[in-house]
């Protein structure tokens, strides 16, 4: 074979190569792909082809041509050095881990401002009402929870699900103005709600507002998890904010 036919497949190999691993390296944790984060995952997918290319070059000079492409398939399997740091420990090279890491870095904290961009997102339409909140989690839990095959993780989403409804039908018996009995009964009702000192019926409204943050903030963990779990393509609900636009 030529050897501008093997430089080519080689470059071929090391892209979708690196590709495949830093999805494999993102998986559960993030979009690498996302508004801020794709310009850290092409740097990183891009760079490390140059560098397996480069690599291949020199074998390619050496006259072992099977070799190169195997350099551009097996190199970018360095994007597992970030997370294979702590077992490796002193053997790998600072400098190395260092100049590993440091886009890897960014990629992670840009997944991670992209991810909650997206919560926000949603959060906010939702947190208008009360009944919002309530809605918006079965809504987005009945769009996943078909594809979800690990039940630990379909156990927790649930979890949340329940505490949220749980938490703003209280928010909504206060806001209709249910007597004090009525409210205490329903919060020894939720295993979560249940300690009188931490929830406390004496003051209605500073309790609604206590529940309805703690409702907020377990939807934010909800839509958090769905993000890294890749649902990054579900609607905001509710879908308008006003007969004229959409949410």
């Amino acid at each position: 074979m030529p050897t501008w036919a093997v430089l080519a497949v080689t470059i071929v190999i090391s892209l979708a190569s690196a590709f495949c691993f830093l999805m494999l390296r993102c998986r559960k944790t993030g979009n690498p792909f996302g508004r801020r984060a794709r310009w850290w995952a092409v740097t990183i997918i891009v760079a490390t082809a140059v560098v397996s290319t480069g690599i291949g070059l020199v074998v390619i000079a050496a006259g072992d041509h099977a070799i190169a492409a195997g350099v551009g398939l097996v190199l970018p399997s360095g994007l597992w050095l970030g997370k294979a740091v702590s077992q490796y420990g002193g053997r790998v090279p600072q400098g190395l881990v260092a100049l590993v890491l440091f886009p890897l870095r960014g990629l992670d904290d840009a997944m991670a401002e992209d991810t909650q961009e997206w919560c926000d997102t949603r959060l906010t339409a939702a947190s208008r009402t009360p009944q919002f909140l309530s809605e918006a989690e079965d809504y987005y839990f009945n769009q996943v929870k078909g594809s979800l095959k690990d039940n630990r993780t379909r156990n927790q989403l649930a979890q949340w699900q329940g505490s949220i409804r749980r938490k703003v039908r209280i928010v909504q018996m206060i806001d209709r103005g249910m007597s004090r009995s009525k409210v205490e009964e329903a919060l020894r009702y939720d295993p979560d709600t249940a300690d009188p000192r931490k929830y406390n019926a004496d003051d209605p409204r500073a309790l609604a507002r206590r529940l309805r943050t703690e409702a907020e903030n377990e939807l934010n963990l909800f839509l958090s998890s769905l993000y890294r779990l890749g649902y990054h393509r579900l609607l905001i609900y509710p879908y308008r904010t006003d007969p004229g636009g959409r949410a």
